[in-house]
């Protein structure tokens, strides 16, 4: 009988204020974020690679303002009349999938301006690149005031690694973080799959999380994506 798949630890997802970690990569976006109420037109495009932060800053700003959460390739015309009446965030905004929604997305927008209620949206390209085939939509968009995370810094890195297994509730020493600093890919993506796979890895193997563990761990990332 093959073993059973191992348990993964509970996640403490953490996308409160307090949580998010500020750093010269993400300070401009935070403080556009805080000046909500000033946005041109009452909208701002917030973009930047994969884990980047943009879910965390739409959860911080849908808080202050008391805004919903919506991913762009949920949107229904039927629905927008409902979806208008309050702030709104429309997360994976450059990821619209075909005509429908970008038509929903169109009058949203229009209507919402109308009623002057703030719209959020996400994306990671900056509006120029978005694959949108509505003029009056991406004009409109192309016309927003935007935020823009960069990639993280060794500091801001070093500290979304601790919060990532701290979420996990994993121990796990500076020495592994600076390890994990010093091989992996850049970017905030790698760091929640380098987390997700030394947590699986460490359950699976029942071996505490060292650099040897990180070493093999990262041995297998490189070696799948090669």
């Amino acid at each position: 009988m093959a073993d059973p798949l191992p348990l993964t630890h509970p996640r403490l997802p953490g996308l409160t204020r307090s949580d998010f970690v500020v750093a010269p990569s993400n300070a401009v976006a935070l403080a556009m974020i805080d000046q909500w109420r000033d946005w041109p037109g009452g909208k701002l495009v917030l973009t930047g690679p994969p884990g980047s932060g943009k879910t965390h800053l739409a959860h911080i700003w849908a808080a202050e303002a008391n805004a919903r959460i919506l991913a762009a390739r949920d949107l229904e015309r039927a629905a927008v009349p409902e979806l208008a009446s309050t702030a709104l965030v429309v997360e994976d905004a450059d990821a619209i999938p075909d005509a429908a929604p970008q038509d929903a997305l169109f009058h949203l927008h229009n209507l919402m301006r109308e009623a002057q209620r703030p719209l959020l949206l996400t994306g990671s390209r900056a509006v120029a690149s978005w694959p949108l085939t509505l003029p009056d939509l991406k004009s409109r968009l192309q016309g927003a005031q935007s935020a823009v995370l960069d990639r993280p810094d060794d500091t801001l890195l070093n500290a979304v690694l601790v919060k990532l297994f701290i979420e996990r509730q994993l121990q796990v020493s500076p020495q592994v973080v600076h390890y994990l600093l010093r091989r992996m890919d850049r970017s905030f993506d790698a760091a929640r799959r380098v987390v997700e796979a030394l947590d699986f890895a460490s359950l699976a193997q029942r071996r505490a999380i060292t650099t040897r563990l990180a070493a093999e761990v990262l041995d297998k990332i490189e070696g799948a994506e090669s």
